[in-house]
């Protein structure tokens, strides 16, 4: 997030920071406008210039989050290349994705926010929709006869939970350091060689028979 330039921009950017710091802390219930405008420095007053109600200040840090986030463009299958090729290329892609500050700060607040009040815990779903992409390319495989038949969401969710293990829910929960990018490609090559194993039709069964 760049930092604006007039005054009521810096002081509009101040209470979206201190909303983020706030709502991933205390969760959406126990977050007071009045927290707010003590974290970012500013009156309450102030806070309500630039947000009507509770509600519109934790959309706009949302937002905000959820636009900062690195985002790795969709994988399309292409059938010329090696499986293993593709998918090595967009776990790792995958990989920097996760290292990212902005998403891990994204999925604190929405994981207290769901915790603290149940009726907003769509938001977690939303987070699963960046996973749609590598859904898609896993049904396009099997179509392809390069991976075994099994439901393409689970088998998405299982392969980058084997990233998460290492690379993502240790930083967001722990607060541990990311990790290096020789440790990011030894857990990246050693999710694929389990799920290759599993998944991978042989390449003598594979071909297509004239």
């Amino acid at each position: 997030m760049k930092t604006p330039g007039r005054l009521s921009d810096r002081k509009r950017t101040a209470i979206i920071q201190a909303a983020i710091g706030e709502f991933r802390d205390k969760g959406f219930g126990a977050t007071s406008m009045d927290s707010v405008a003590s974290r970012a420095i500013v009156s309450k007053r102030t806070v309500y210039n630039h947000f009507p109600s509770k509600e519109s200040l934790f959309d706009e840090a949302l937002q905000q989050l959820w636009a900062s986030s690195a985002q790795e463009p969709a994988p399309l299958y292409c059938g010329d290349r090696p499986v293993r090729e593709q998918l090595q290329a967009f776990l790792l892609a995958r990989m920097r994705v996760l290292s990212d500050a902005c998403l891990r700060d994204l999925t604190r607040v929405v994981i207290a926010t769901a915790l603290h009040a149940p009726e907003r815990q769509h938001l977690i779903n939303r987070l699963g929709e960046r996973e749609e992409g590598f859904v898609s390319w896993i049904r396009a495989a099997q179509a392809d006869d390069k991976l075994k038949a099994a439901d393409p969401s689970f088998v998405a969710h299982q392969v980058q939970a084997l990233l998460k293990e290492f690379a993502f829910w240790p930083q967001v929960i722990w607060g541990q350091p990311p990790l290096s990018a020789a440790m990011q490609r030894s857990v990246v090559d050693s999710a694929l060689d389990m799920f290759l194993a599993c998944y991978a039709v042989p390449e003598a069964t594979s071909a297509h028979v004239e």
